[in-house]
């Protein structure tokens, strides 16, 4: 019997105001919990190595499409094309959005991890500067607009679908899987990283190495978009469809009913945006290019920060059912603006192992931001424009802040001459973090709304 089946479906319905069926959360059993996460942990994951790869190997992508520049240029060009697959992010996230609330959060993820794997498999198969000049980069420059359209619709999706389908004291726990996953996705690109730029000779890496985490993308994007299509869409949504309560246009009742949680939710996501392109994307090439590490090492360190991040992070999500997520968030922000500057100050070291300490360190901060900000966004807007509200404020903040990290980060050291100019941009997103959250509501005892 397949999952729609009315047999099935009937277990999680009640009576509504109407007289018609409803979704009832509490009726929903642990194995259909338990495929939700599976499902929502495989499909985010398998989005976010995809999008990792091209960060954990920027520094060999820059010689292979801007071989002509000086190294210091070059990498700028690359950082510079991963910022600029960012601001396809706010469209995306409008559309993304707006499909979710409309047609579903399943259809629309399923899709999104479709449309990834398939920009990134692509990537894989570009030729370089040396074939086809400029039209390599341009050619590159396209592919990551198309990842980048793709990536807009999968955090916010993928949390309001944990949210919508968990146990109303267990949200930040359930919501807190998305970032996991996400963290997974990316200790898997750096293990391929280490494991390539410690196996392969800079010549094979350039040749032909960098492209096969790329080419995976294809057999795992299939993988996880066909456990995704096995699932049904969350209660919430069910009970809103059914109620005939879903909004033609999200994005307008977004923006004429819920503007100040939106520029509350954009301010929040700031230290999320900086921090984790700063702390877990960009940190090998900030450890290798100008601390002067070994490249490996420095992909060593972030492998092992990644791995302590995963579980953090899930004890972050506990900590907010219990404590609430406006004290976690607040904790994260405050923390990042006493201990940033000395804490980067400290990778200037030549110890391994002081250095390993200071990222699993920032990596811990980092998570009570990223393990509380999932639930906290998706509880900020009610059922029918959830996915809007978090998709636009997410990725607006990710497209002018998040993915322009790497790019700002290493144009501030050359303005600069100041090592620890990435720590203080960190310190000013915490700020403006720290005050949006004050002011928000906390929402962690609510019911979510419709």
């Amino acid at each position: 019997m397949s999952s729609n089946s009315p047999a099935n479906h009937a277990q999680d319905l009640g009576p509504t105001l109407s007289g018609q069926a409803r979704p009832r959360p509490e009726g929903i059993g642990k194995d259909a919990r338990r495929r939700v996460v599976t499902a929502s942990f495989i499909g985010n994951f398998v989005e976010w190595f995809d999008y990792a790869a091209y960060g954990y190997l920027a520094t060999t992508i820059a010689v292979v499409f801007f071989p002509e520049q000086d190294r210091q240029l070059a990498l700028l060009s690359t950082f510079a094309l991963f910022a600029i697959s960012f601001l396809v992010r706010p469209l995306g996230g409008f559309i993304w959005g707006h499909l979710g609330d409309r047609i579903g959060r399943r259809n629309a993820l399923s899709w999104s991890i479709l449309i990834m794997s398939f920009a990134t498999f692509c990537v894989g198969l570009l030729p370089g500067y040396a074939v086809l000049g400029f039209g390599a980069p341009l050619l590159l420059l396209l592919l990551r607009l198309v990842q980048g359209f793709s990536a807009s619709g999968e955090y916010a999706g993928a949390s309001a679908f944990l949210v919508e389908y968990a146990p109303a004291n267990k949200r930040g726990l359930y919501a807190a899987v998305v970032p996991a996953s996400t963290a997974a996705g990316l200790l898997l690109g750096s293990l391929f990283a280490a494991a390539l730029t410690g196996l392969l000779d800079a010549q094979a890496l350039q040749d032909w190495g960098w492209r096969i985490p790329f080419l995976l993308a294809a057999p795992m994007g299939l993988i996880g978009r066909y456990i995704r299509t096995k699932l049904e869409d969350t209660p919430a949504f069910r009970e809103l469809t059914l109620e005939d309560e879903a909004v033609k246009a999200p994005a307008m009742d977004l923006f004429k009913n819920y503007w100040r949680p939106l520029l509350l939710a954009v301010g929040a996501v700031l230290l999320n945006a900086v921090g984790f392109y700063v702390i877990l994307s960009y940190m090998p090439t900030y450890l290798s290019e100008v601390m002067g590490l070994n490249q490996t090492l420095s992909f060593i360190a972030t492998t092992v920060a990644l791995l302590t991040y995963i579980g953090f992070i899930l004890l972050t999500g506990m900590l907010s059912d219990r404590f609430g997520r406006k004290k976690v968030l607040m904790a994260a922000s405050v923390l990042f603006i006493l201990f940033t500057v000395p804490a980067f100050a400290l990778l200037d070291s030549d110890s391994f192992a002081v250095i390993l300490l200071i990222q699993i360190a920032l990596g811990a901060m980092l998570t009570l931001n990223d393990g509380t900000l999932p639930s906290f966004l998706a509880e900020m807007f009610p059922t029918r424009v959830r996915y809007s509200g978090f998709a636009v404020s997410f990725n607006l903040a990710n497209a002018i802040f998040g993915g322009t990290a790497p790019f700002v980060a290493t144009l501030l050291i050359q303005v600069t001459g100041n090592n620890l100019a990435p720590a203080w941009y960190l310190v000013g997103a915490a700020a403006i973090s720290l005050i949006a959250v004050a002011l928000a509501k906390e929402t962690s005892k609510d019911a979510l709304r419709h």
